[in-house]
C-alpha cells in the first residue's frame, strides 16, 4: 500500500494554482496575482508573469472585464482576497454572470472560476470588513453558479480540477479560508 502524502492547507493551493497555470487558456486576474500584497499571493507567486494581471481595486469592474475574458474564450480566474469586497461585484455576478445562461437561452455560458477567501483573523485580527463569509448567501443568490467552499486540504485540488475542466461550462466560486493557510 503506498503512503499518501499528506499537504497542507496551503501547499494544496500553491501546487493547485500552479497546475491550472499550464491550462492554455487560464489567466489569473485580481488585486496581488502579480506582486505581495496579501496572504493569498504567495500561492500564486511561482506563476509565469504572462499567466497573472494585476487589476486596479475596483471589484466591480474586475468581474466585468472577467465576464468579457470568458466570453472571448479565455477561463479567467478572479481572484478576490476578500468576500467582504467581493460584495462589490455581487451585482455583476447575481444581474451579468448568473442570468447570461438564461439570457441567452443556453447559447452563453461563461467558464470563470472566481477564487475568494473568508479573511484570516490570526494571528492579528484584520478588522471586521475583511472576514466575512457569505457563502450561504451567495448559494440563495445564484441560479447557475456553482458555490464550493474548500474546508479541507483534500478539498482543493478536486474542487479546483471540476472548475477547470467541467462539460457544462458553469462558473464557480471557490471560498478559501485564510485562517487554514498556516493551520491545516
Amino acid at each position: 500500500m503506498e503512503d499518501k502524502i499528506l499537504m497542507t492547507y496551503f501547499d494544496e493551493l500553491k501546487r493547485t494554482m500552479e497546475w491550472m497555470a499550464e491550462h492554455p487558456k487560464t489567466l489569473f486576474v485580481g488585486q496581488t496575482v502579480a506582486g505581495p500584497g496579501t496572504f493569498m499571493y504567495q500561492t500564486l507567486r511561482d506563476l509565469p508573469a504572462e499567466k497573472t494581471l494585476e487589476m486596479p481595486i475596483n471589484e466591480s469592474f474586475q468581474m466585468q472585464f472577467t465576464i468579457g475574458m470568458a466570453l472571448a474564450g479565455y477561463i479567467p480566474v478572479s481572484v478576490y482576497p476578500r468576500q467582504n469586497f467581493l460584495l462589490l461585484a455581487t451585482s455583476d455576478m447575481v444581474n451579468m454572470l448568473d442570468k447570461i445562461p438564461a439570457i441567452s437561452d443556453g447559447q452563453l455560458i461563461p467558464k470563470i472560476i472566481i477564487r475568494v477567501a473568508a479573511g484570516p483573523y490570526e494571528p492579528v485580527h484584520p478588522g471586521h470588513q475583511h472576514i466575512g463569509n457569505y457563502a450561504d448567501a451567495f448559494r440563495k443568490m445564484f441560479t447557475s453558479i456553482n458555490v464550493v467552499e474548500l474546508e479541507e486540504p483534500e478539498d482543493i485540488f478536486p474542487a479546483y480540477k471540476l472548475a477547470l475542466e467541467r462539460d457544462d461550462n458553469q462558473p464557480t466560486l471557490l471560498i478559501e479560508h485564510g485562517n487554514y493557510y498556516n493551520s491545516k
